[in-house]
């Protein structure tokens, strides 16, 4: 067993409001929260924080507390902070949703979470709308943030005049945050996060990232997202930085928005540090003022990160988690100096990693020179979730008896603690830091008449990005054999939000399968090697 080299952190004990508001000084108040890139409008934290007040005691005012749930389905804007956090403050859960969902996926989730309400913008309504008649959330419990008619809107519900409630709940145990993911296997299932493991997380980060007051951080990573919603939102407002927001990703407006907004520390994912390393169009704007880029969600090739951070004139510092553990486990920190940025870096204070032989589960030990054999790393600590939303086996499949979260991923470590992400034990695809399930996509496949089988793995692109490709049994008679590529895409791609769209077809005579039916993924990838450029 091995721990972080730096020293632990205390915790306190209260929930997420209380940690981050609750000693707000005075000279704290009139500093810049939150930016909006895109028009520029600034909500300061004595705003911001009368904002979440009063949206808790609106929310409250209807039954909304501790034992509700609500969901918000909206991209990175500044409403989108003082919902979340007045949510929190009443004492509901929240389940964020993709932006990306359609009404299929989105009913899914509000019916697994159990959601009351639902937050959302209008340009995201039809499919809000469509979703939450089928569940039952009824139109005065839809809120359109920026308005539509026979809705509330995030201006009624501030103008209210309702005060903030009194809220009694255990920060260890009361569910804070219901994120989806698919964990090592599987269909998106509930994390089960609490006030303290969100608490907990930001403490283990912010020593090691140094976030300061005086920076700005550009909100690029959806708040939706729990690496956007613990690393971006809740650590810059813990250092009374400033959040410039940006809704979505395109590279000339985000150029701009650093350039014009001076932003200081980026918070990314690897499709995006490709875009900054190789575009041409980087080279016309003044992005001078960054001095630290943070990459996570999905790997970040070694020799990319050194391209970008030789072109930005900047750190770049790679990270490591799931949103099962809130979602950080491992940081390169923001002073280290002999760290490759092809690691993941030390593990984060108040968190013990193992490292498991996966043929033989004997544990593999730190070496006391050079770097240790790979193995199933497997992660203890405070900000580990709490379980899955209503599926004890799925829970017990992922945390053992010891409290140890099997993470699915192989790693090594250093003698000096430095830790990499060599390879991966479960089958998750991840694309542009979205997980895809293989199994949601195969299931769909399934469905279409021309299809008899078929299986889904990550293959990579030109860029080293794992991209979602399927492998495709024809069904003997017409429905199959007119079956073509882009046929079996535009099937996929109506049904399901974009990031999870197959991006590559091969027709194949038979999915490899074991005697008990498992498909045999890596025969797949052995037999059918990736073409880059695809």
């Amino acid at each position: 067993m091995f721990s972080s080299p730096f020293p632990a952190v205390d915790i306190p004990d209260v929930s997420i409001y209380e940690y981050l508001f609750g000693g707000l000084r005075e000279d704290d108040l009139d500093r810049t929260a939150v930016v909006d890139g895109t028009s520029g409008a600034e909500t300061t934290y004595r705003e911001l924080r009368t904002g979440i007040n009063a949206l808790a005691g609106a929310v409250a005012a209807e039954g909304l507390g501790v034992g509700g749930v609500a969901a918000i389905l909206c991209p990175n804007t500044p409403a989108f902070t003082v919902v979340f956090h007045g949510l929190l403050r009443a004492g509901a859960t929240v389940t964020p949703v993709n932006s990306l969902y359609t009404a299929d996926e989105i009913e899914k989730q509000l019916t697994d979470a159990g959601a009351g309400w639902l937050f959302t913008v209008s340009v995201l309504l039809p499919a809000a709308l469509e979703a939450a008649g089928r569940v039952g959330i009824p139109a005065d419990r839809l809120v359109v943030l920026d308005g539509a008619e026979g809705h509330p809107s995030l201006a009624d519900l501030l103008g209210a005049g309702a005060p903030a409630p009194e809220v009694s709940f255990d920060p260890a145990t009361h569910v804070a945050v219901l994120p989806y993911s698919s964990g090592t296997t599987g269909r998106p299932k509930g994390v089960m996060l609490s006030h303290r493991n969100l608490v907990a997380n930001v403490e283990q980060s912010r020593g090691l990232l140094k976030v300061r007051p005086e920076d700005r951080l550009l909100a690029l990573l959806p708040f939706f997202h729990i690496y956007g919603l613990t690393v971006l939102l809740n650590l810059a407002l813990r250092e009374r930085a400033c959040l410039v927001t940006m809704p979505r990703f395109d590279l000339a407006e985000f150029l701009r928005i650093v350039q014009d907004h001076m932003c200081s520390y980026l918070f990314i994912a690897p499709p995006v540090a490709v875009a900054l390393a190789k575009h041409p169009l980087v080279a016309e704007y003044d992005l001078s003022s960054v001095h630290t880029t943070l990459s996570g969600a999905a790997p970040l090739d070694g020799e990319l990160g050194t391209r970008l951070a030789e072109r930005l004139g900047c750190r770049v510092l790679q990270g490591y988690g799931m949103t099962e553990m809130s979602p950080v486990s491992h940081l390169i920190p923001v002073e280290a100096t002999d760290v490759p940025v092809s690691s993941v870096g030390y593990t984060v204070p108040n968190m013990e990693c193992r490292l498991v032989d996966p043929a033989t589960g004997e544990e593999i030990e730190v070496p006391a020179e050079g770097t240790s054999a790979a193995g199933h790393l497997l992660c203890r600590g405070p900000n580990v979730m709490l379980g899955y939303l209503n599926r004890p086996d799925d829970t017990a499949d992922t945390l053992d008896a010891d409290g140890f979260l099997h993470t699915g991923d192989i790693a090594t470590v250093r003698a000096d603690g430095v830790v990499s992400i060599v390879d991966r034990l479960k089958e998750l695809i991840k694309y542009k830091g979205y997980q895809i399930a293989p199994a949601e996509l195969e299931a769909l496949l399934l469905t279409h008449p021309g299809i008899a089988d078929a299986a889904v793995i990550g293959t990579s692109d030109a860029d080293g990005q794992e991209v979602p490709t399927a492998f495709v049994v024809r069904q003997p008679g017409p429905a199959g054999e007119e079956l073509n590529e882009a046929a079996v895409e535009e099937f996929v791609a109506s049904k399901v939000a974009p990031f999870k769209k197959i991006r590559r077809v091969e027709f194949i005579d038979a999915v490899p399968k074991s005697a008990s039916g498992k498909i045999l993924r890596r025969m797949l990838k052995v037999a059918q090697p990736a073409q880059p450029g695809a």
